[in-house]
């Protein structure tokens, strides 16, 4: 259960007397999400999220603040933030962050269908178009995944394990990184970066909302699209990635935003970062003397840009 820091009825209840969103009745963890404190909050008006920050900045919230609102008013579908009495979207409770966002009716989907992932691709398409013209002061607060961000996180956790792998594992990051061809031209955007069925809503089998947008940053625009393409055709009991299951997503998701020549051409590149940026959250592990990325890096290697980029785009 997603609840890092306890909040009695009082406190929640003197919180809530800043909003225009009833009285206090009860409040209950909320089991989906694994980093900030996530309550479900039942006042006389009705059911609302009450989301505590445990490890994000002040600024960072204030970008999720500025897009969410973006979104909500152009009908994407995604939480509500609420502004209380001041017209103020975000709190402040023992020196942390909060939202309240007004409930999304949904459940999750253990076992998706062909329709639930039809609209999952979609809904990342859309993502990447509608924020196109979006803009926050806060972005440069966010963690915004590029290879310079990746070697930055990666010599923290080196230095913070200290051991002679970790040393291993980032000189071998950094070297991978250095390689990489992500030319400026190549569009960025906002992300959700944790685009999968866990954090999306639906209503019966219609898509109701994409939550949880902790890690939602400006990156390359197909970054999302490596995540489906990882989900679906990559699993972690495979050596070798699906070219056929890839190429189906590709389109699926294309069919919605088609990718530029140059987003095409560097698939190959913002895959190689998203498999880079987990090593960094997964920066402990080693196996013998070798790493699940380390292999994952190798084999799209082996496989060379030229053919993954045929398989993928190729007539």
């Amino acid at each position: 259960m997603a609840v890092k820091t306890s909040f009695g009825p009082e406190e929640l209840a003197r919180i809530l007397t800043g909003y225009d969103l009833g009285a206090y009745r009860h409040a209950g963890g909320i089991g989906q999400g694994t980093v900030q404190t996530n309550l479900l909050l039942e006042t006389s008006e009705g059911r609302f999220v009450f989301r505590y920050y445990e490890n994000r900045a002040w600024e960072s919230v204030l970008f999720e603040r500025d897009l969410l609102l973006y979104l909500g008013e152009r009908d994407y579908p995604c939480p509500a933030p609420v502004p209380d009495r001041q017209g103020e979207y975000v709190g402040l409770y023992r020196d942390k962050p909060y939202v309240i966002f007004r409930f999304v009716e949904g459940h999750h989907v253990e076992h998706p269908g062909e329709r639930h992932r039809a609209q999952l691709v979609r809904w990342a398409a859309e993502l990447q178009k509608v924020t196109q013209g979006f803009h926050s002061p806060y972005t440069p607060y966010r963690w915004n995944y590029d290879p310079a961000l990746c070697r930055r996180l990666a010599r923290a956790e080196a230095a913070r394990l200290d051991t002679p792998a970790a040393r291993e594992k980032l000189a071998w990051l950094e070297h991978e990184t250095a390689a990489l061809e992500l030319p400026p031209s190549l569009p960025r955007g906002i992300c959700h970066c944790d685009f999968h069925f866990s954090n999306v809503l639906f209503h019966g089998d219609e898509f109701a909302a994409l939550i949880d947008f902790d890690d939602a940053n400006r990156t390359f625009l197909p970054f999302d699209l490596v995540g489906l393409i990882e989900a679906w055709a990559w699993p972690h009991t495979s050596d070798a990635l699906d070219l056929a299951e890839a190429r189906r997503v590709v389109q699926a998701y294309c069919e919605h935003r088609p990718l530029a020549p140059t987003e095409q051409w560097h698939l190959y590149d913002v895959y190689k970062l998203s498999i880079l940026f987990d090593c960094v959250w997964f920066f402990s592990r080693w196996e013998g003397d070798g790493f699940y990325e380390k292999r994952k890096i190798e084999a799209l290697a082996g496989l060379g840009r030229q053919a993954f980029f045929e398989a993928l785009f190729g007539g």
